[in-house]
């Protein structure tokens, strides 16, 4: 009963939370979509850390679709070995995982340091910053400490089918019994952070600047009236 509901019933649950949140705030709450800058506060520590992450989790994402999307079958008939593979998959992800780590340990300094961006933070900030640390903190250390020195986890053949198996209704909740149970905490972690997106500024990933390179530029004015400046 309880593998049932860990790997069937929690993540169906989470997801339907994520989905009809974001639909609800898309549609009464839209005001609060974005994430507001805090770019006027504090600057040095910013344009390092918020780089680090959002490279990082970009980098993350695709890493993802490559090891759990995307079959072993696939890099099979590409002839890609499983020790190509997982080499690729320890350096560059855990290259990515670093880089998120890093830029979310320097946000979480700087907002908890910095009195303007410190005052401004709300508990939901807070959670956000530390759910995702929590989460990309695992993530690194199964894919750089527990790979390296443990063994390299063959999560192709578990975690991904079974992940897949969630997106055509037929959940198969035996693969992932018997992982390690370091992955475990990952996944259910994770399925509960994409729980919470609609409720914190996470939900901001959602949003597609497709028309910023050709929106017109803004203009700011002095008090004064005599000086203009375009961003």
């Amino acid at each position: 009963m309880v593998d049932i509901f860990l790997w069937v019933v929690f993540p169906y649950i989470c997801l339907t939370i994520m989905i009809f949140g974001l639909l609800y705030r898309f549609a009464f709450r839209q005001l609060t979509w974005a994430a507001p800058s805090t770019n006027f506060f504090e600057k040095k520590w910013l344009k390092i850390g918020s780089p680090l992450f959002h490279y990082g989790i970009i980098f993350a994402f695709f890493g993802h679709v490559m090891g759990i999307l995307i079959p072993w079958e696939f890099y099979q008939t590409l002839g890609i070995s499983d020790h190509m593979y997982h080499f690729g998959a320890i350096y560059g992800g855990g290259l990515a995982g670093l880089m998120v780590v890093c830029g979310l340990v320097i946000l979480l300094i700087r907002k908890m340091t910095i009195d303007p961006v410190r005052i401004k933070a709300t508990f939901a900030d807070y959670f956000s910053v530390l759910a995702v640390l929590f989460v990309a903190a695992t993530g690194t250390y199964m894919t750089i400490i527990y790979n390296l020195t443990v063994v390299a986890y063959e999560y192709r053949a578990t975690i991904g089918p079974w992940f897949r198996s969630l997106f055509i209704f037929q959940p198969r909740f035996d693969l992932m019994t018997d992982i390690p149970y370091i992955f475990k905490i990952h996944v259910i972690s994770a399925f509960a952070l994409f729980a919470s997106i609609p409720f914190t500024r996470l939900v901001h990933i959602f949003s597609f600047p497709i028309r910023y390179p050709a929106r017109p530029p803004q203009q700011y004015r002095s008090r004064s009236g005599y000086r203009r400046q375009k961003v």
